[in-house]
């Protein structure tokens, strides 16, 4: 598959309600839906008309592992049975076997030392997903882990997928936001959680067009923001929340 191994390429919201969940994203960050049909209960979120999300139902035991409703990230690896012995071999845990979507893909649930869940997975297709700019509406912009202990965390990725450090900046009391970079770009960080999140967790920043508004469309369409309009030290705003569903979210935008 030509994408980069050890990034994240494709994001999926597990929900009890994927119809309802779908109305609330489209409304709040312009996606479109598609319904991938084949007896597949699957709904595509695109942007120009090519999927860069998707949204599940709620775990129902045909995703192993998945113990919760939440969004999953999923990194792209070029071998994901040997990548789950890896994961394994570092203290991780493997939450479902290698498995195959027959011409989609092949993947694994795992989780890191601490609990945070993600997916390995190899696509079939000769193409990886869309990616944008930052000024790009309904693409991914940001991934970030609130880790059960940062520096443990981010060795373990880093001795997985080859991540390496880039900035890293002093909360204070919350300790070190270390960003990390693939093949020299930078595209997340790593930071033990803080006290009020319970669990370890991956969050994952969709851009919208302008965080007001966005913010405005989220209480509309039956959300709730938690945190936020906030900018960031790169000149960035974000919130986060909450959908309709229950599932928390954060969403980016380089303007207020």
């Amino acid at each position: 598959m030509a994408t980069a191994r050890g990034n994240f390429h494709w994001y999926e919201l597990v929900t009890p309600d994927p119809a309802g969940a779908g109305a609330f994203y489209s409304k709040v960050v312009g996606w479109g839906l598609q319904d991938v049909g084949q007896g597949m209960s699957y709904t595509l979120l695109q942007v120009n008309g090519k999927g860069v999300a998707g949204i599940a139902p709620a775990p129902d035991g045909e995703r192993a592992g998945i113990s919760r409703p939440g969004w999953l990230g999923y990194v792209a690896v070029d071998d994901v049975d040997g990548f789950a012995v890896k994961v394994r071999e570092a203290g991780g845990k493997v939450l479902s076997e290698p498995m195959d979507i027959p011409g989609i893909l092949r993947f694994a649930t795992v989780a890191d030392p601490h609990g945070a869940v993600f997916i390995l997975y190899k696509g079939f297709a000769a193409e990886g997903p869309p990616t944008g700019g930052p000024d790009d509406a309904g693409v991914f912009g940001w991934r970030e882990l609130w880790a059960g202990d940062g520096p443990k965390a981010f060795d373990f990725y880093s001795g997985l997928f080859g991540w390496t450090k880039a900035d890293a900046m002093d909360m204070g009391p919350m300790g070190t936001y270390q960003t990390f970079a693939v093949d020299g770009e930078t595209v997340g960080a790593v930071m033990t959680k803080p006290p009020n999140v319970l669990a370890p967790v991956w969050n994952y920043y969709i851009q919208v067009d302008s965080i007001g508004a966005a913010a405005e469309r989220v209480k509309a369409a039956g959300g709730t923001v938690l945190m936020g309009p906030q900018a960031v030290p790169n000149g960035s705003w974000i919130i986060q929340g909450l959908d309709p569903q229950g599932v928390a979210f954060s969403l980016l935008s380089s303007k207020e």
